[in-house]
């Protein structure tokens, strides 16, 4: 595992050549981390905590623009601003829970983390290649120390580790709901029929088995090669007008502003 460079005061959070940057500065690679991710968020047992404040449920495609956001400006940052960012997260998280009166669970927090570990690893495969074992360690270095940054408990020290542990929060964390029902109405609503259609199949694709079984959905292995080509076309120049055809108009500048995230 390759040290961060720099020290002090202006050494970053992710060192520049990291794996993560890669990951986290490709617009479409973060897309694809939350577009997975968005089911997940619907089929967790702390799934009630989202509808406390409410704003996720009102729009989650904008709430999960704005998360996608806030991560990728912590991958990006200088270590103290990294800290920074991520004690205020923290401190959010505790004023919901002082509003509430009860703790949002730690198993809540590592299942949130979890999934953006996994995500991010299977994203890079699908548009780009399989990590390798010393770039899959990278990986869960960094989020290891934003886990540890958001005070976040029993974390396994290991990416071989988090891989049985995560397994274990997937079994015991997801289920489907009322909740899980209603998050997805509002996919549906802010999408449209046939976007809606596509999140779906990017979620079929990228999702674990059982992540897809409670969603009742089968695997979309045969539209990889058509992501594949999309990325082809990204390269070429043609994002942008791929872009306005499959992102809604609302939501375009949240998007394109993942592009220009590093």
């Amino acid at each position: 595992m390759r040290a961060r460079a720099g020290h002090g005061h202006h050494s970053r959070f992710v060192e520049r050549e990291s794996i993560v940057r890669k990951i986290w500065g490709d617009g479409d690679m973060v897309l694809l981390v939350f577009a997975a991710s968005a089911a997940e968020f619907a089929l967790n047992r702390a799934v009630d905590w989202l509808f406390f404040t409410g704003v996720l449920p009102r729009d989650p495609i904008r709430r999960l623009f704005s998360t996608a956001s806030h991560a990728q400006r912590i991958v990006f940052a200088d270590e103290e601003s990294a800290l920074g960012a991520l004690a205020t997260i923290r401190a959010a998280h505790e004023a919901v829970e002082r509003r509430r009166g009860t703790a949002i669970p730690d198993w809540a927090h590592r299942d949130v983390l979890y999934m953006l570990i996994d995500y991010s690893e299977r994203a890079h495969e699908l548009l780009e290649r399989p990590l390798t074992a010393a770039e899959r360690h990278e990986l869960y270095e960094v989020f290891h120390r934003v886990g540890s940054g958001l005070g976040i408990a029993e974390l396994p020290r290991t990416y071989a580790g988090w891989r049985i542990d995560r397994e274990h929060h997937l079994r015991r964390d997801l289920a489907y709901s009322a909740g899980t029902a209603a998050l997805y109405g509002q996919y549906r609503k802010h999408l449209g029929a046939w976007r809606y259609a596509l999140l779906l199949h990017i979620q079929a694709m990228l999702a674990p088995d059982h992540v897809r079984r409670l969603l009742g959905t089968t695997s979309a292995e045969w539209l990889r090669p058509f992501v594949r080509a999309y990325a082809l076309l990204a390269r070429a120049g043609l994002r942008p007008l791929m872009q306005r055809l499959f992102v809604p108009a609302g939501y375009l500048g949240e998007v394109r502003s993942l592009d220009n995230g590093a």
